[in-house]
């Protein structure tokens, strides 16, 4: 068995530029279909209308909404997307202040 000649560092990131490229190359293609488009694109209008209409809110609720928006928009292509129910609930988040905790001051 003949030993393992060691690559230099330029071959070896050379070597995972192509491995990284073939992946890419060979990865499979997710097609959606209309009715998955428009809904997509749907959610997306809403959001970022959602973001932008909250732009001058305050609150301590504001900022967490906001950042949940974000992260929506960023994982767009994720297999796992929130129901109609929570994609509601998420929009509307900046919007709705969080009830107030009742206190059991009695003086």
């Amino acid at each position: 068995m003949a030993p393992q000649a060691k690559l230099t560092p330029l071959q070896e990131s050379e070597a995972r530029r192509l491995a990284a490229q073939e992946a890419r190359t060979n990865k499979v293609q997710k097609s959606y279909s209309d009715e998955e488009k428009a809904t997509r694109k749907e959610r997306v209008a809403k959001a970022k209308d959602a973001m932008s209409r909250s732009v001058g809110l305050k609150g301590a609720h504001v900022p967490p909404a906001r950042a949940a928006i974000k992260k929506y928009l960023q994982n767009l292509n994720d297999p796992k997307q929130p129901d109609d129910a929570q994609f509601e609930a998420l929009i509307e988040a900046p919007f709705k202040a969080p009830p107030k905790k009742k206190t059991n001051d009695r003086y």
